[in-house]
């Protein structure tokens, strides 16, 4: 049974169409990346699969076609998103920000070991997340998905304006989360942060999939023969 299942998706916004029937499935366990040039429709795919776009086509999540469900229904399968905006409560501290996934005690148990590997966020709990710098916001962000312990992460573009050393470690993390059999959905720019997670590779331009395979050592090459076009 497929984490995701898309089919033919056709989305956008207004009269404008950004997806042009594509399909794609990530297995349960399995980490897939969507890379792309901005606006190729990479973003776009995650709000559809979501809910958060009207759409035709169709999309399965867990063996169940979701198609024309809310989002709140979806994400209540067992799905958490880590958006590419820092769509965090500026106004608010980070623990408040974080509690709003840690509202069990699953929750709080992955909070705390989440903490041992971002201790920088258990330093500023009482902090203000407005006045975070940009990479702690995107922490921050990764963090609250994660505090979910859902088993279908979908990640957009999560290491943008990141610092290296933040990469490594969000690097790690997930590649904990793989072992754990955490189905993984990645839209990225930065190979060197996703390819290595990675199990299959799609390219998408002009809002359809171009290129798909299995991550190979020539998968970079490949790759970045679209991306330079």
């Amino acid at each position: 049974m497929s984490a995701i299942a898309v089919h033919e998706l056709v989305a956008g916004y207004g009269s404008t169409q950004i997806l042009h029937g594509v399909s794609l499935e990530v297995g349960p366990g399995e980490t897939v990346a969507v890379f792309g040039r901005n606006g190729v429709g990479k973003s776009t795919l995650l709000r559809a699969v979501l809910g958060f776009l009207p759409t035709r086509g169709s999309v399965s999540l867990f063996g169940r076609k979701v198609t024309g469900w809310p989002t709140h229904r979806r994400i209540g399968l067992g799905v958490a998103y880590a958006p590419q905006e820092r769509t965090i409560f500026a106004e608010l501290t980070v623990r408040e920000n974080l509690s709003v996934a840690a509202s069990d005690r699953l929750a709080a148990s992955r909070l705390a070991e989440l903490f041992d590997l971002f201790p920088r966020l258990r330093e500023r709990l009482g902090q203000r997340a407005g006045t975070l710098s940009g990479g702690e916001q995107k922490m921050l962000v990764l963090t609250r998905a994660l505090a979910t312990g859902a088993p279908l992460l979908l990640l957009d573009e999560i290491v943008e304006g990141v610092q290296p050393n933040l990469v490594a470690e969000f690097s790690a993390f997930l590649e904990r989360e793989r072992e754990r059999g955490t189905s993984l959905l990645i839209v990225e720019q930065n190979l060197d942060f996703a390819l290595p997670l990675a199990d299959r590779y799609l390219v998408m331009a002009g809002g359809r999939f171009l290129e798909e395979g299995r991550v190979s050592p020539a998968s970079r090459t490949v790759i970045e023969g679209h991306l330079t076009l």
